[in-house]
């Protein structure tokens, strides 16, 4: 249940034009207090008879989050796909602060990344951050310049002493008096947005629909425990003009449009694609400003369906806009930050009970789920960032959790002029990456061409391909689009 990404960094701009696992170390240590995140770490109340609490750990060890690696020659894009879909697959070690961070070194033949550079595979469990306070902890670690002096503010950080087992029953016991009267006062704020939702259908505010339904797919299933990651790169000027085909449109839209015409085109090539659409989760974010830096989840979510069932990009793209403004409609009657706060308090102990009976007894293959797959957006920053002097160059994949039902994951990110769809997937239910990746690609092509006046194709060029110097044809083994050149 871990989120993170693979970032990659050129080393030329820090001091000396290099940097060492130790620079990293010594980047990351002068930091720590800079991000709540970093040293925390779960203890769980015996028999999970209430929610862990979170204490800073007195045991930290930042050597231990810290790890370094290397890829074989020739160091290329698919070794360093797989190399991070391994690390994604092994699951964390609860007892310590669960985050960890793995330097890549070998990059020789990633892209266009000149040789030297090195990268970042990050791993949070899901329980410590959500999209958006992930951004916080990546503030933490990284600078607006290339400077690696230590930061003004002083680390007057203490550890805890980890409860022992009658103080931890002691609190719980506590929490169970209260959350009755925490649960009334969450029903009775929840009211107002019933009565909105309900007001809602009968206006036709919003509809409830058949779209909403998912098909049962090849996604849904129990999942193994290993993953493969992939996804491609495009420009984020050229993804804002696809809106030419609908003006109103927003770039999510545009986003979950792609991704629904890459599943059209993988699902015909395996002769599975279901005749009603599939859905998305789509996560939106409730936290408030002075929750920034809080640990833990602030994340509503509402149903996205992808029209799947449409070829043409234009009616799929209309389609999408309008089952995405429906939703939005009906989660903001609803009231997305009541729906979040109504799962803080539901007991702990019958959540657990009902998550292991799920997974044990396989219901992912008998019970319908209520979405096909997730896809979720979260902004990166829009100029480069440095960490321990070494520029990032791309957040070249975004990793997410999969769980029983949910055998396939997306994440759109941007970061300064760069789009970038990346997935993740039950190595069993997908087991070609590349291939998807190819079909997100071409998904996007046929958008942007249809986006494109005639005129305008005849004479526009085309920095990506130009700028990555890439073949005229494509061959169907490219699995990731260059990046263009940073233009200074």
């Amino acid at each position: 249940m871990h989120i993170g990404n693979l970032l990659i960094y050129n080393p030329a701009t820090a001091p000396g034009g290099f940097v060492r696992f130790k620079d990293i170390l010594k980047f990351f240590e002068d930091r720590m207090h800079l991000s709540k995140t970093m040293r925390q770490r779960l203890v769980r109340v015996p028999l999970d008879l209430d929610y862990p609490y979170w204490i800073e750990d007195p045991n930290f060890d930042l050597e231990y989050h810290l790890r370094h690696v290397a890829l074989p020659k020739p160091g290329d894009w698919r070794q360093l796909c797989i190399q991070t879909a391994r690390i994604h697959s092994r699951p964390m070690d609860l007892n310590r602060p669960p985050w960890e961070f793995t330097v890549i070194e070998g990059l020789e033949n990633v892209r266009d990344f000149p040789p030297g550079c090195f990268a970042f595979v990050t791993k949070v469990h899901h329980s410590a951050i959500d999209g958006m306070s992930g951004i916080d902890l990546m503030e933490a670690v990284h600078t607006m310049t290339p400077s690696t002096a230590p930061p003004n503010s002083a680390d007057d950080w203490k550890p805890e002493k980890i409860p022992g087992p009658v103080e931890l029953l002691g609190k719980s016991y506590i929490n169970a008096l209260l959350n009755p009267l925490k649960q009334a006062q969450v029903a009775a704020q929840a009211v107002p947005g019933v009565a909105s939702a309900i007001k809602g259908l009968v206006t036709r505010d919003f509809k409830l629909t058949t779209d909403l339904v998912p098909p049962r797919t090849r996604f849904n299933r129990s999942i193994s425990p290993h993953r493969v990651v992939e996804g491609r790169s495009f420009s984020l000027a050229e993804m804002k003009s696809i809106r030419a085909l609908l003006p109103e449109a927003k770039v999510n839209d545009v986003a979950l449009t792609v991704i629904g015409g890459a599943l059209h085109k993988y699902l015909t090539a395996k002769g599975d694609l279901p005749k009603s659409t599939m859905t998305a989760m789509a996560p939106i974010s409730v936290r408030s400003d002075n929750e920034k830096g809080d640990m833990g989840n602030q994340v509503a979510a509402m149903i996205a369906p992808l029209g799947t069932h449409i070829a043409d990009p234009k009616e799929r793209l209309e389609y999408v806009f309008g089952q995405t403004r429906n939703s939005k409609a009906m989660t903001n009657a609803l009231g997305a930050r009541t729906m979040t706060e109504v799962s803080k308090v539901n007991p702990l102990l019958y959540m657990a009970l009902g998550s292991q009976l799920f997974s044990r007894v396989s219901l992912a293959h008998k019970v319908a789920m209520p979405f096909n797959t997730v896809v979720t957006n979260v902004p990166g920053p829009p100029i480069h960032i440095y960490s321990a002097g070494a520029r990032m160059e791309s957040m070249a994949l975004s990793l997410i959790c999969l769980t029983d039902g949910l055998g396939l994951a997306h994440i759109v990110q941007s970061y300064v002029d760069e789009a970038i769809i990346s997935f993740t997937a039950c190595r069993d239910i997908m087991p070609d990456p590349d291939f998807y990746a190819e079909c997100i690609q071409e998904s996007f092509d046929e958008m942007l061409a249809a986006a494109t006046p005639a005129s305008a194709k005849q004479t526009r060029q085309t920095p990506r391909k130009t700028a990555a110097k890439k073949p005229a044809k494509r061959t169907p083994k490219k699995t990731t689009r260059r990046i263009a050149k940073e233009i200074e």
